[in-house]
């Protein structure tokens, strides 16, 4: 009964086997094997270009990045400046309060007022001798989370132009 299950399995077996390559007979004792036929020469590796398609780059950093990879601007004029970047040129009275000529990275000249904010702070109060300005620490070690800085007129910084 056996046998004659095998008998009708082994069509159809034979019909679902891969083909199997024949294997080379064995060369005969003193006969040499014939060389393998030359393969076509692997294609050359093709350099590696990275497409960004719209995605960040994973190396930048992500703290005050804009949306394009550059650093993010909060605004035009005095609001698109850091606290370092600028520099007190005059300090005028106008309508009983002061008020104050900084100039910008880009050399213009801008007026402020107490209030006024930069990138990176805000103008806590205008003297005769310059501006004081509270400015956020961006270290997320640090303790201090805001420190006062004391920009002071450039004729009072002793630089000479």
């Amino acid at each position: 009964m056996l046998a004659l299950i095998m008998s009708a399995l082994l069509p159809l077996v034979a019909q679902n086997a891969p083909a199997q390559p024949a294997a080379a007979p064995a060369p005969a004792a003193g006969q040499t094997t014939p060389a393998p036929s030359a393969q076509p020469p692997a294609k050359a590796a093709e350099p590696y270009t990275y497409s960004a398609e719209g995605r960040r780059d994973p190396f930048l950093s992500l703290i005050g990045v804009g949306t394009d990879g550059r650093p993010a601007k909060k605004g035009e004029g005095p609001a698109s400046m850091a606290v370092a970047d600028i520099s007190v040129r005059g300090v005028m009275q106008s309508r009983g309060a002061l008020i104050a000529m900084v100039e910008g990275p880009d050399k213009k000249t801008y007026i402020v007022h107490q209030g006024d904010k930069f990138v990176d702070g805000t103008i806590k109060s205008i003297t005769t001798q310059g501006l004081v300005v509270v400015q956020e620490v961006n270290d997320p070690l640090s303790l201090v989370k805001q420190r006062e800085i004391i920009k002071l007129l450039h004729s009072l910084e002793g630089g000479k132009e």
